[in-house]
């Protein structure tokens, strides 16, 4: 009975509030603090748009292809439709065209990139297909109200449900290999929101159920005593047995790498808000508080790589755990109780403020539209590292427009 009246009081808000923050804001601020941070904002959003309208003018011409990044030699690389960051541009240009809708480039463009991502829709080897279309197709949707746009949604929530493994009680997120039978990552808490999303939509009770199943079980298979979380986790899927717990992308099995656990904090806030189930909400206030806790912390809040790697300080940054971050403790800023919402809102606009800088921003016409510098993807695979990275810029994007709405409503 409880899940149905959130469900039913998601589904008669849906329309009026932007589905990546449902709360009401409880952080107060001071007039002069609105007066810094709108003009922080503006000025941050008025550089994303050049940038991304540099961008998609570059890629216009080039059929079917998607921002990747830009290599340490200055090469801008571009993927398919089927890497696992293709809906993140997107996303951007629809999130910066519902800020500024008298902007008709953003919007055509938005139009444009989406639909490079529609063959997604038959995709049925990747957990990502959450990232891919709702962050492209779920945006469009949402701003537009064109059930046009359903239909792809409603495709990727099928193929991403059939991941599920039962005796596991999670989703699979890479296809068996040599090293793990049935591997689940820490960012496939994500791709969830795809399943809340039409799952209400389409009345589809089994995709909630498999979205609640995947965020309890990976709560309490993946997630250590102080709240820090492995990379992978990986079960036998005719006992559902767990058989190894690793860390494919931080330094060690037990180290905490940064945007692992931004992934967590992100993903069950998410969950609170589509559900209301405090269950939800608890684990997030956890994994905040394990976060901010952390003694290792650079002074601008741009965290390493991996918390635990012992070449700190002398070592890369990770801009997308900061932005990723950001943009979740802003959400649960608007959940929480008032002194955790004001360390939450204080950590973020620490954040903001510094990848808002010329240490983090790129300066304007260069990297080919890409916003943010000093991301990292795969730190021991010397993969995209201390490069610009899509998602990146998608968090950091997201992060910024919800600071505003909560300075202005």
């Amino acid at each position: 009975m409880k899940r149905n009246f959130f469900i039913a009081c998601a589904l008669l808000l849906c329309c009026a509030i932007p589905m990546q923050m449902a709360g009401k804001g409880k952080v107060k601020f001071s007039a002069q603090e609105k007066v810094e941070l709108n003009q922080m904002i503006e000025k941050a959003l008025g550089n994303a748009r050049n940038q991304a309208l540099l961008m998609a003018r570059e890629l216009e011409n080039q059929e079917g292809r998607l921002p990747k990044n830009v290599d340490k030699n200055g090469k801008f690389n571009t993927s398919d439709c089927f890497w696992w960051c293709s809906g993140f541009f997107p996303g951007i240009l629809w999130m910066l065209s519902e800020d500024q809708p008298q902007n008709k480039q953003l919007r055509q463009y938005a139009e444009l990139f989406t639909q490079r991502v529609e063959p997604v829709r038959n995709e049925k080897h990747s957990h990502d297909v959450g990232f891919m279309l709702n962050c492209s197709f779920g945006h469009a949707y949402r701003i537009t109200g064109d059930k046009a746009y359903l239909p792809v949604l409603s495709d990727g929530a099928r193929n991403l449900a059939a991941r599920f493994i039962p005796k596991a009680g999670v989703t699979r997120s890479w296809e068996p290999n040599k090293k793990w039978k049935n591997p689940v990552i820490i960012d496939n808490m994500m791709n969830m929101e795809l399943l809340e999303l039409i799952g209400k939509m389409e009345k589809n009770q089994r995709y909630l159920d498999i979205a609640e199943s995947h965020a309890k079980t990976t709560m309490k298979n993946h997630y250590r005593e102080d709240y820090s979380t492995f990379h992978v986790v990986d079960y036998d899927d005719q006992t559902g047995e767990v058989l190894h717990r690793q860390t494919a992308q931080g330094y060690a099995d037990n180290s905490a790498w940064a945007r692992g656990q931004m992934w967590g904090l992100y993903g069950y806030s998410m969950m609170y808000r589509e559900t209301g189930d405090k269950t939800y909400l608890k684990q997030a206030q956890q994994v905040a508080k394990y976060l901010t806790g952390r003694s290792n912390w650079p002074e601008d809040m741009v965290p390493y790589w991996d918390f635990d790697c012992p070449d700190i300080p002398n070592t890369v940054r990770d801009a997308s755990s900061a932005a990723i971050m950001a943009s979740a403790l802003i959400e649960l800023s608007t959940f929480d109780k008032k002194s955790n919402a004001k360390r939450w809102m204080a950590t973020a606009i620490k954040q903001l403020k510094s990848l808002a800088s010329p240490a983090y921003t790129a300066p304007a016409g260069t990297h080919h539209g890409f916003i943010l510098l000093h991301s990292t993807g795969s730190f021991p695979a010397n993969s995209e590292v201390d490069i610009p990275l899509t998602y990146a810029d998608y968090y950091y994007v997201e992060a910024l427009l919800r600071l505003k709405k909560l300075l202005n409503n």
